[in-house]
């Protein structure tokens, strides 16, 4: 009998294809502006034409349970109600208006693009006199005017009001802000705002944070989706769209397409520093060239204990009498130490090393700045 050994299936792969699998895993590694660090188009741009419209008005909210204008020291107040009540047919002119609860507010909201008559929109409500709360109030039928005057919404309804105040005889609690307050919903659209977007001869883009790197590469993307000289960036703010013939007929999904589009988009090295709050923002591509740092201030804490001597309980002639006792602290900053960090230093070890040596942010503040005057900091510093 012969017995045969069954034959186990080949499972090396070809050299060609092992090497080919290798060169495409260190391409996909290697490969700079991964996609994690890019953005749509949508995000970092908008279509000129396409934007909101803010709107103002003028109203009443009544309802207020005491907490409204006081009439005497708004007179303006006392001529609106006067004058909403007139067009209602009730005549009080000449006569004591004494009511506490009627407010003078400011409403104003945001109109979208596109936004159709009939449409309902939110709108925000503002006290303008001395009314302690709006909570409660109902705000009366207010018309509401964009920039050249007309009237594109009315607004009215129940507000609603985020922040509370409670007072009693010897003290009064107030949270969060409870003269101004929000109706969701509140306004109707009356007037829409004509605008073509299939007549426009161009899209132009304008960028959020407007930078030469990235208008260029959102030129790139879009070329690259829908050929060449489709799109070219004018300034660092623009860029310039052709829309290609075929898809001129339905420009919505040719927008959609583009704004679907990820770019990597490039910022200026800045840091922001907010001296009022003392908070600081630094961008990733802050560097600074060699430079050695030392922080230290002179610190001296004088503390008061006074202390209360009294004679004994058959002391003749004794007084109570106040001792002082005064402690004295000086801080010379002996345990800070000098710092010294290599040129091209990233903002993680910029602030590791700060941290190192125990500084606030109040004292970074000086810090970058004093870095800046050196100019050891390559980046813009922007003080808000």
């Amino acid at each position: 009998m012969v017995t045969t050994q069954p034959q186990r299936p080949n499972r090396s792969r070809p050299l060609p294809m092992l090497l080919l699998a290798l060169v495409a895993a260190l391409t996909v590694m290697l490969t700079p502006g991964t996609a994690g660090a890019q953005s749509r188009i949508k995000d970092i741009a908008n279509i000129e034409g396409v934007r909101d419209n803010m709107l103002i008005g003028y109203g009443l909210v009544v309802g207020l349970n005491g907490t409204g204008d006081t009439i005497n020291n708004s007179p303006f107040t006392e001529q609106s109600l006067i004058g909403m009540l007139e067009r209602l047919g009730v005549n009080v002119r000449g006569d004591t208006i004494r009511t506490k609860n009627v407010a003078a507010v400011m409403v104003t909201a945001t109109l979208p693009p596109f936004s159709s008559q009939g449409s309902r929109i939110d709108v925000s409500v503002a006290a303008m006199a001395d009314a302690k709360n709006l909570l409660g109030g109902t705000l009366l039928v207010t018309p509401l005017l964009g920039a050249d005057g007309e009237v594109y919404a009315v607004a009215q309804g129940a507000v609603a009001v985020g922040g509370f105040s409670a007072q009693g005889a010897a003290a009064s609690v107030t949270r969060g802000v409870p003269t101004n307050g929000r109706i969701a919903g509140g306004a109707i659209v009356e007037r829409e705002i004509d605008f073509a977007l299939s007549d426009l001869p161009y899209l132009r883009l304008s960028l959020r944070n407007p930078d030469f790197t990235t208008a260029m590469r959102t030129a790139e993307a879009i070329n690259q989706q829908f050929g060449r000289n489709t799109a070219k960036a004018l300034d660092p703010a623009a860029v310039v769209i052709d829309v290609p013939m075929a898809r001129k007929a339905d420009l919505v999904s040719f927008i959609r397409d583009v704004e679907q589009l990820r770019v990597q988009p490039d910022q200026t090295a800045r840091v922001v520093i907010d001296e009022a709050s003392g908070v600081i923002v630094m961008g990733e591509n802050v560097r600074i060239s060699t430079v050695a740092i030392a922080q230290g201030n002179l610190t001296i804490r004088i503390t008061e204990t006074p202390q209360v001597s009294q004679p004994g309980p058959l002391s003749q002639g004794g007084q109570t009498t106040v001792v002082p006792r005064t402690n004295i602290q000086v801080d010379e900053g002996a345990d800070k130490k000098l710092a010294v960090m290599p040129s091209g230093v990233s903002l993680q070890e910029l602030v590791n090393n700060l941290n190192a040596l125990g500084i606030g942010p109040r004292d970074m503040i000086s810090i970058l700045q004093s870095i800046k005057a050196a100019g050891a900091l390559q980046a813009e510093i922007e003080v808000m």
